[in-house]
């Protein structure tokens, strides 16, 4: 009864509002009608991969040309939504203005975005900060959808296991290659991580998929170190065009 009243009290002070466009709403942490109806979200069918949206059906297990010609270091890629709208305005939310508090909706999104992947997952793990950066930011946006992820799904959630080893330059403005190269060694295996991870499946979170070459980097070690497979798991992604 104490804990209604003062959820009511709350609401009295801070009303719930869209987390797209600040329209009043019925439950904190949500989205109106309307922003909802322009999320771009990513839907079947699929890049099998990739998870790149197809523009017609080439049926179940399709793989895109791109996954093809360069598989990347990962097993399979998914993503809640296109990287645009109120997407991108999800996650600039939340990374550029401390909205902590938007993590356990996107997370709920991204377990059901996972196609499974993190029901049958041994480790949900973040894409790591360096030191000096989590320090400047204050806290990691991957880490914090990696904790609500585990916490709503109740795997295991295992942050220590992969670091970010060396300092690298923020990829915002390099091409592929440059990005590339800027991470390329950039993360490693904790010694305690590394005899929990032979041949377990990990789901390895990022906010936001653009080249791939930050999780490239990232599955790469895990995968040295022994994971069985990494899914990529990301509440946003880039797309470029659709097949």
């Amino acid at each position: 009864m104490l804990r209604r009243f003062g959820l009511g009290l709350v609401d009295l002070v801070f009303p719930p509002v869209c987390c797209g466009c600040g329209r009043l709403v019925g439950d904190h942490r949500a989205v109106c009608a309307s922003c909802w109806a322009t999320l771009p979200l990513i839907e079947r069918p699929y890049c099998d991969i990739l998870g790149m949206p197809f523009s017609v059906d080439h049926g179940a297990g399709a793989v895109s040309p791109e996954a093809i010609a360069n598989p990347p270091a990962f097993d399979r890629l998914r993503s809640v939504a296109i990287h645009e709208g109120v997407a991108r305005d999800l996650v600039h939310g939340l990374k550029y203005r401390d909205r902590t508090d938007l993590a356990p909706m996107m997370a709920t999104w991204m377990i059901r975005a996972s196609d499974g992947a993190v029901a049958s997952a041994d480790a949900i793990i973040p894409v790591p900060l360096h030191a000096f950066r989590l320090w400047k930011r204050r806290f990691n946006q991957s880490a914090e959808l990696a904790r609500a992820i585990a916490q709503l799904s109740g795997r295991p959630y295992q942050p220590d296991i992969l670091r970010r080893i060396r300092r690298t330059s923020p990829q915002v403005r390099l091409g592929l290659r440059a990005r590339e190269e800027n991470v390329r060694g950039a993360f490693a295996v904790s010694e305690s991580g590394r005899a929990g991870l032979s041949g377990k499946s990990v789901v390895l979170v990022d906010d936001v998929y653009t080249t791939g070459a930050t999780v490239a980097a990232a599955t790469r070690a895990l995968k040295r170190a022994g994971a069985g497979s990494v899914t990529v798991l990301t509440f946003a992604r880039a797309v470029s065009g659709l097949i």
